[in-house]
Formats: structure tokens, sequence, C-alpha cells
């Protein structure tokens, strides 16, 4: 009887939605209702806020929340410990990664994980945007850079480094910035965005020493979507680019490609593997995250 409930309360506390909740459990609306005001009457505790257009925690509900949620977690790895033990991994899995590291990156060790395990099947959807994930039933996405969406599960998979650079032909009429100063004097190669990311030497008011982040704005008479595009122009003499390393790496190596300002690059930016809480991590999601976490790294 302690049971009775609690999927019911972590499911509507994850979606906020008896509804969805409810579609999820494969449940009615009003059983879930029901599960949930019986627990509370248990408990003798208020968890949640109901309105018309809103489901959310209470305090209480919150405190309930995180340890029901590590029990709920804890019992489904005991569970697929025991029986997927000897089983091997089927399925579908559906993952969404930005477009160019998807492609360039991702999708070649997916490719190579589904030779290993044959009856996997896999659909992926690139895109630049942050799909939702629980409305587009995604099992896993690949995003980089600081995470703001503390409702998911994350792993670090691997790290990437932005570079700023250009070929020796444009250094050689143009000249070699050594400062972001100079930037202003130069042809900058534009992707979406009109600025850059460094760090600079600063001070803060304790008056120690901080590498603070900057967005340096930047201008060009070159605009492209297309990251491969952009190192195009680069490699032919047009201007200077910033660009992550599987962009460019090739050419700093072969000397095509000269990299730039190295005392101002930003730190490295962490890649991440994502899946949502009430996803719980199945063997097929797991084996395919620690594949990728181990050829990325």
């Amino acid at each position: 009887m302690r049971w009775d409930g609690i999927s019911e309360f972590v499911c509507v506390a994850e979606y906020e939605s008896f509804t969805r909740a409810a579609k999820e459990l494969s449940l009615s609306t009003a059983q879930v209702s029901r599960q949930i005001s019986a627990l509370e009457k248990r408990l003798n505790i208020k968890l949640l806020y109901r309105t018309t257009r809103k489901v959310s925690l209470t305090e209480e509900g919150r405190v309930f929340y995180q340890h029901c949620r590590g029990v709920l977690d804890g019992l489904d790895a005991a569970e697929q410990a025991v029986s997927h033990l000897q089983s091997k991994p089927q399925g579908r899995i559906k993952l969404t990664a930005p477009v160019t590291y998807g492609e360039q990156q991702l999708l070649p060790l997916v490719n190579d994980f589904m030779v290993r395990y044959s009856d996997i099947e896999v659909t992926a959807f690139l895109s630049n945007q942050k799909m939702d994930l629980i409305d587009g039933g995604y099992d896993l996405a690949i995003r980089i850079g600081k995470l703001s969406d503390s409702t998911m599960m994350a792993k670090k998979l691997s790290r990437r480094t932005n570079f700023v650079c250009a070929a020796p032909a444009y250094l050689e009429r143009h000249g070699t910035p050594h400062s972001l100063s100079e930037l202003s004097k130069h042809n900058c190669l534009l992707g979406t965005r009109d600025y850059w990311h460094f760090i600079e030497d600063g001070k803060i008011d304790s008056g120690k020493n901080a590498d603070k982040e900057k967005n340096l704005r930047v201008s060009g008479s070159v605009q492209y979507n297309s990251g491969h595009s952009l190192v195009d122009a680069a490699l032919k003499g047009l201007g200077i680019v910033q660009l992550p390393d599987y962009y460019v790496q090739q050419y700093l190596s072969s000397g095509e490609l000269v990299s730039l300002l190295d005392d101002y690059r930003e730190p490295e930016e962490s890649i991440w593997a994502i899946y949502p809480h009430n996803r719980h991590l199945s063997p097929k999601i797991r084996l395919l995250v620690d594949y990728l976490s181990e050829h990325l790294a």
C-alpha cells in the first residue's frame, strides 16, 4: 500500500499535468487524481497545487518528489539489471542533435553502434533548435555548452573548442591580429550570430585577476548559416573565422589555416547526452550513451 500513488505522483510532477500523466501511464485522468488524493490523505500532506491551468508542487511535494524519483529510478535499475542481464539490446532509439555535430561526429558512431548491435533501430532528427524531448518522444538528445534545463538527466560525453583562424594568404595581405580590438580592422566571416565568444583578462571587485567571458560583435562581407561554407571561405583567404574544432582541426594541422588569438580563446564547451527523468535509461540507451562517451572522449 505504501507504493500506491507514487508513480502517479511522480509522473504528474514531471509533466505538470494530470491529463498527460494519465496518457503516459495508460490510466484515466480520474484514476490518477484518485490515487494522488489518497496518497496526500495517507501522508496528511498537500503535495500539489491544482488550478484549471496548471499543476505545481508544494514545498513538501518538491521534497517528496526528489525522494520518490530516486526510489523509482533504483527500482527501474534493479528490474533492468535482472531482466536484461542476458538479453540482446533491441528496439528503436529516437534521438536529436545539432546538425553539423550530428553529421560529422555523432551519426557515424551511431552507425558503428548499429553494426555491433544489429537489432537496434535509430531515428535521428538533426536540428540546431533545442527540441522538446517530452513532446517529441525523444529518448536522447545531444546538447553543446551550458545546460539550462535542470529537469533532464545528463552525462558529459566530450568537449569542443572554438578556434579563431585564417589562411596564411589572408594574413600576408592584411596582417595578423594580436588583440581583440584589432578584429574591427579585419573581415570576419560570420555564421548565424554577429558576435564571437572570447575570454579577456579582467578585474573583479576584490582586485583579483579573473577570466571574464566576452561576446565581441564583429562584421564582415560574409554571413552563412553553414560551417562548411565558412571554412571554405576562410581557406580561400576571404577572412577570419571562428568555428569549433571539428570544422577546422584538419586544416590547422596541415597549415592551411592558422590559429589566432589563442590567449583569448574561450574555455572548452561540454558536449552532453541528456534524457528525461521519466524515461528510465533502458539498456539500449545506456549502451549507446556509454559507447558515445568512450569514442568521443
